[in-house]
């Protein structure tokens, strides 16, 4: 392909924010390059973060599932791996997701450009390449989508081979008997359910006061004391004075007088926008202090002819929302207008072991705001289809308005959460009466199905009124 030097748009970044923004571009008939600094399309999402998080977890759920089986698991059969083992799944994932991508670009005729970006003017960057050669480009408008990292205080040494944070730790290569993961959040928790599935021996220090606040409190609940059972450590509210690396471990100081000792340590505590090296000051823009830029409802910036989409402008940091931002910013500059935004109710997906995934409020939120509302529940260990699977940890609980029967929220741990949701989540989306908790014992379902849980927890709930 050709490289020609000047551009309609030039899209930095081709994780899922980059993707959509360009796929809409060339559609509509714009000359457009994305630009990327690794060797491969993807971004954080299939290299670093959900991608292959997610293939790790995948394993280690099905290496406990089978020894959990009792057909198995009494004939002295087991199974057992270690990290290093299934981090071979996770590449073998991430490169047919590459292949994937790189078709997208490809068919729709996307100049590809592989390097570093940096502003050098207005309308101006330069790519810096693998080579240390450096090409110049221009474009008449720019979308910065150049996702986010893990944020490495300074007073952490990242250099010691036993300290890691959520990308490098995809490059562990001894096998630690005994983990610390400073930093409860998402990413900190799925790496615990990873870690603790593997038989390691697993502590999870939390600088907050209980495990995923934003959850509803009984989700949230669930998961600690499924953490607890499982045999791992939880400390809550708890931050880290100094962290020490030693030559056959770690060990972590913190500020309430603690100390403990670990192979090796996971520094899973938040994350900073991708802007740094982009010398954003030669177009007139500024980042925050979390490395993250100020977009309007169009995802422009104060600049404008530059604009922003995916984890670099903050909430709602979901692959999934950032591709729908690309397409978004695509209309944006295509039509002068963005025609769509992100729906209100955005569901989240926790891959922890058992999954959590949530739509709408919470009950804490409803009762703050003094919303009349009513709980429908469903226990999995009740319905055949997780018993015929042995699934039978969690639950399903669908929050209602007691006069309306409008659905006001919906929340679901256990095995395959993160799917179970949509069909609450395509009720609530629908408008006035469709959208009641009545849908779910009117329609009918397959039997036995894990679907059934949403009919079981709505008589559950109607029963509650009077």
């Amino acid at each position: 392909m050709s490289r020609s030097k000047h551009f309609d748009v030039i899209v930095i970044g081709s994780g899922p924010g980059g993707e959509g923004a360009a796929m809409g571009l060339t559609k509509a008939g714009l000359k457009v390059a994305i630009i990327e600094k690794e060797s491969s399309v993807g971004g954080g999402c299939t290299h670093w973060g959900t991608i292959p998080s997610k293939a790790l977890r995948h394993a280690v759920s099905r290496i406990i599932e089978f020894n959990s089986n009792p057909l198995f698991c009494g004939n002295n059969t087991s199974l057992h791996s270690t990290f290093s083992n299934i981090l071979g799944h996770a590449k073998t994932v991430i490169d047919k997701q590459t292949r994937l991508r790189q078709g997208f670009y490809d068919r729709n005729e996307c100049a590809l450009l592989f390097g570093t970006a940096r502003f050098v003017g207005q309308n101006a960057l330069e790519v810096t390449k693998a080579d240390g050669t450096v090409d110049h480009y221009t474009a008449k408008k720019f979308v910065i989508a150049t996702g986010s990292r893990p944020y490495r205080p300074d007073d952490v040494d990242f250099s010691h081979p036993r300290i890691y944070d959520s990308d490098s730790i995809l490059s562990l290569e001894h096998d630690p008997r005994h983990i610390i993961i400073y930093g409860a959040g998402v990413i900190g928790c799925e790496y615990a359910s990873i870690f603790r599935g593997l038989d390691v021996k697993t502590d999870l220090i939390n600088t907050r006061e209980r495990l995923l606040a934003f959850l509803d409190n009984e989700m949230s609940d669930s998961l600690s004391y499924h953490f607890w059972n499982s045999g791992m450590m939880i400390r809550n509210d708890e931050t880290y004075s100094k962290i020490e690396g030693t030559e056959d471990g770690v060990i972590i100081h913190l500020k309430s007088g603690k100390k403990m000792r670990a192979d090796c340590l996971l520094f899973a505590n938040g994350r900073t926008g991708n802007t740094d090296a982009l010398n954003l000051g030669s177009v007139g823009l500024e980042a925050d202090s979390r490395g993250q830029l100020k977009v309007d409802s169009n995802y422009q910036t104060k600049v404008d002819h530059v604009y922003a989409v995916g984890d670099v402008i903050g909430y709602p940091s979901l692959a999934s929302a950032a591709y729908d931002q690309g397409r978004f910013v695509a209309q944006a500059i295509t039509k002068g207008e963005a025609e769509g935004n992100l729906i209100e109710d955005i569901p989240t997906g926790i891959y922890t072991i058992p999954e959590i995934s949530s739509v709408g409020k919470t009950e804490q939120e409803l009762t703050e705001a003094k919303v009349p509302y009513e709980v429908g529940r469903s226990s999995f260990k009740h319905l055949a289809r997780a018993q015929i699977a042995g699934k039978d940890v969690g639950s399903l609980k669908i929050l209602f308005h007691r006069e309306t029967k409008e659905i006001l929220g919906i929340h679901c741990f256990g095995e395959r959460a993160a799917e179970i949701i949509h069909i609450g989540q395509a009720i609530m989306e629908q408008k006035g009466e469709a959208n009641t908790i009545e849908y779910f014992v009117n329609t009918t379902f397959n039997y036995p199905t894990m679907a059934e849980a949403y009919r079981v927890a709505a008589l559950n709930g109607l029963n509650r009124l009077f």
